[in-house]
């Protein structure tokens, strides 16, 4: 049976893609990622000599601080700055630039604050949706952008489940609401490495299981779930390949810039 979505997409079907790169001057790398309504804007500063307290002096360490438009931050943008931290750190290469510091602002209006630190991320975002992950592939694609040595690309993607079972791919902000849970999901894209000439992998952090971040939201069954990262992972080609051809020209013509 045909499930009719408010906006007339199929159950997997993601809203209209749209990237771009280099599109702030004053950063060392810079990208917008676009699904739908819901805009991300990310740029990288740096990077910044020194680590924050209790991290590992020989490796370079990530600080994420998300603010939202009005009022003060809450427990779901905590959340949100924890796992793009984790998941920053997981791609990045961070021995290439040890005892340095990557922070990463996410704003809900524009700005270009001289004070941001070095090596820095700042996210302009309009939220219809999914946020997250369009934050997520923003700042992978403002990395490479920058010259950035990565381990491998990453996509993200959000499964939403209904009351009724059904399972959506990339919700729009009212097919969010309605739905009893949903699931933000990170696949690597191993095919595509960006690394500095000469540098190895060695003492890499393996994703798990073809998967380097998965957090759920709301009732979730084990099948639910099972049935998420089938549909997440089937549709992570395809956000890999879009983000490929929007980073290819740039990645395999240019050195890095960082530095």
């Amino acid at each position: 049976m045909e499930i009719e979505r408010p906006d007339g997409r199929s159950p997997n079907q993601l809203r209209p893609l749209a990237c771009s790169r280099s599109i702030l001057h004053r950063a060392h790398g810079s990208a917008t990622w676009s699904q739908g309504d819901t805009k991300v804007v990310a740029a990288v500063y740096g990077p910044k000599a020194g680590t924050r307290k209790n991290e590992n002096p020989e490796k370079a360490s990530f600080e994420v601080v998300w603010k939202p438009k009005t009022g003060q931050i809450g427990k779901a943008e905590r959340e949100y700055e924890m796992i793009l931290k984790r998941t920053l750190e997981s791609i990045c290469i961070r021995s290439i630039y040890p005892n340095t510091t990557t922070s990463v602002i996410v704003q809900a209006c524009f700005s270009l604050n001289p004070s941001f630190p070095p090596f820095s991320f700042l996210l302009v975002v309009h939220d219809d949706g999914a946020l997250l992950p369009c934050a997520i592939n923003a700042a992978c694609a403002a990395l490479v952008d920058a010259g950035i040595p990565l381990r491998h690309l990453a996509v993200a993607i959000c499964c939403s489940v209904a009351d009724n079972g059904y399972i959506f791919l990339d919700p729009n902000k009212q097919e969010e609401e309605k739905m009893k849970a949903f699931s933000y999901l990170v696949f690597p894209n191993l095919n595509v490495s960006v690394l500095p000439e000469r540098s190895t992998q060695k003492g890499g952090e393996p994703t798990a299981h073809g998967i380097i971040t998965s957090v759920t939201h709301g009732a979730m069954s084990v099948d639910d779930y099972l049935h998420c990262l089938e549909r997440g992972r089937a549709v992570s080609a395809r956000l890999s390949e879009f983000l490929r051809k929007n980073i290819e020209p740039k990645s395999s013509s240019e050195s890095s810039k960082a530095g």
